[in-house]
């Protein structure tokens, strides 16, 4: 954030609901997210995870009624304090990388001047991708690509940040070194973040945020200790942890799924 930023806000989710016409999906959904931190939902394939997060962004599917309301801890209006990233990267083929990390400055028609550029090549820099920035993105890996998108989500220069499953197409290798850089690049953010990973939730997360049942409802776990960087997934504590969310995931999924 700029240097005038304080505190990132933390958010208050009330009443969420969504529908697909006569169909409901979730219903009076409510949350609080910590300001500054971050906060994972866990919960079956289907449940709404990812709308849940659009509501936020206040991005709704084509065809779907959210309804409830979000706001910031701090009063103020959330419109331009939210940055989106999605599961896939989403980086424009015919455009460079230095490019595509500009993408919101030229959609926005604002002017690109040369303390923008050197901002953006200071964060790909930063996720090792300064030497790719002439490159267009067929040109980069898929670890890559995601680094890209990280860095184009950290050009927004936001303080909530939204997060949709942006590692879970990654290898493990390349997912575990791009959770230890996002965590260092969002450090005192609000990060909201969608995963199935439930030991990908106890690395990052300072809360966890547990969306299952029928109808679908939030439940949090607060007690996890502090998280001033990626956890240990060594660690037993973790260990034992992941078990725990491990069993409750497994018990919250519709047998349907289980036999698939």
């Amino acid at each position: 954030m700029t240097d005038g930023d304080s505190r990132a806000p933390g958010l208050t989710i009330a009443g969420a609901g969504l529908r697909f016409g006569d169909r409901s999906v979730f219903d009076d959904l409510n949350a609080s997210i910590a300001g500054g931190a971050w906060t994972a939902i866990l919960g079956p394939s289907g449940i709404g995870k990812s709308s849940l997060l659009r509501l936020v962004a206040d991005l709704p599917a084509e065809g779907a009624t959210l309804e409830g309301s979000v706001s910031a801890s701090d009063g103020n209006p959330l419109t331009d304090r939210i940055a989106y990233m999605a599961q896939r990267d989403l980086l424009l083929p015919w455009a460079s990388v230095l490019d595509n990390v500009l993408i919101g400055f030229r959609l926005r028609g604002q002017r690109i001047g040369e303390a923008n550029r050197t901002q953006a090549m200071d964060l790909l820099s930063a996720v090792g991708l300064a030497d790719r920035a002439t490159e267009r993105p067929e040109a980069l890996s898929g670890g890559m690509r995601q680094r890209a998108a990280l860095a184009r989500t950290l050009m927004e220069d936001r303080p909530i940040v939204l997060m949709d499953e942006p590692f879970s197409a990654l290898d493990a290798l390349t997912r575990f070194q791009l959770q230890e850089t996002a965590f260092d690049l969002l450090r005192d953010r609000t990060v909201l973040l969608i995963t199935h990973d439930p030991m990908e939730a106890l690395r990052l997360s300072q809360r966890i945020l547990i969306l299952n049942g029928t109808p679908p409802t939030l439940r949090a776990i607060d007690d996890l200790p502090v998280c001033t960087g990626p956890r240990d997934p060594a660690d037993p504590d973790m260990t034992a942890r992941l078990a725990s969310l491990m069993t409750e995931l497994a018990s919250a999924t519709p047998a349907k799924q289980k036999a698939a």
